[in-house]
């Protein structure tokens, strides 16, 4: 049997509350790649020094590098497990991500959404609502002072496009005419399944269906459902993972690993459209 220091467990539980609240209210910094080698070696003296002084010091070492992210995981999105296609925003812009895990960066949106069978996209940048393809063309523009949080809605052949704009909400059609502002109230969301995030301690899990369905070490941001209702994205920043999760028996957890690297900076998932 292991010994264990008295309080060993409270230490634990204190260093991941610690560690994940500063996990989650990081400013990401641009550094030099000068920079880059001295301050590993310099974590990692600071570990083996940390790991040397008490047995609670190397549990707690050991944590942190075991328990955090899905183990197994892949070191990058290769492909989504399900069809699709998804809309990320980063620091960089806007991405397009595709079944078999290709991505193309659209241009330096900060919102986007797709039209409804994914034929086109609705994004928008400072001043301006935009309608692009999927290549990144953009089709018409709509200028207006800080637009966000686009939705677009309706048919192949009659659509409209709901946001926000100084305060206010607005809708315009598909074809970019039509621009008017709407009056408060309307239909609430429909009935689709929904998943939801419960953080408590230095732990997150994400509850759906009236179950926990996934549990993790540090913060979840977000929790989306595939467009077939199938399977689960969960963003992990923590651990710089997204984890796919298909509740039911068997649970099917597939983990991809270093999102950051791969979309300059942690992503924010948009939208998942048009699977089958």
């Amino acid at each position: 049997m292991r010994f264990r220091a008295p309080h060993e467990h409270e230490a634990e539980e204190r260093a991941w509350q610690v560690v994940g609240a500063a996990y989650a209210e990081r400013e990401p910094v641009a550094w030099p790649r000068r920079h880059v080698r001295p301050l590993a070696a310099a974590a990692l003296v600071a570990a083996v020094a940390a790991a040397a002084l008490s047995p609670p010091g190397r549990s707690v070492v050991h944590s942190l590098r075991e328990a955090v992210g899905v183990q197994k995981a892949e070191p990058a999105l290769f492909s989504l497990p399900t069809p699709g296609q998804l809309l990320v925003t980063s620091r960089k812009g806007a991405w397009l991500v595709h079944r078999d895990g290709s991505k193309r960066l659209l241009g330096r949106y900060r919102d986007a959404t797709f039209s409804p069978h994914g034929l086109f996209i609705a994004a928008t940048r400072a001043n301006q609502l935009v309608a692009l393809d999927p290549k990144g063309n953009v089709r018409w523009t709509l200028a207006r002072p800080a637009p966000r949080f686009p939705s677009w809605t309706g048919t192949r052949t009659d659509t409209r496009i709901t946001y926000l704009s100084a305060g206010r909400l607005r809708i315009v059609a598909g074809d970019g005419t039509g621009d008017h502002p709407v009056e408060a109230g309307g239909r609430g969301a429909s009935g689709a399944d929904t998943a939801t995030i419960r953080r408590h301690g230095g732990q997150s899990e994400v509850v759906a269906r009236g179950r926990v369905v996934f549990r993790g070490t540090g913060v979840f941001d977000q929790a989306l459902w595939s467009p077939n209702h199938r399977w689960l994205l969960v963003t992990w920043p923590t651990a710089d993972q997204w984890v796919f999760v298909r509740p039911g028996t068997p649970r099917r957890i597939v983990g991809a690993s270093r999102i950051s690297v791969q979309f300059g900076g942690f992503p924010r998932v948009q939208d998942w459209c048009c699977g089958r």
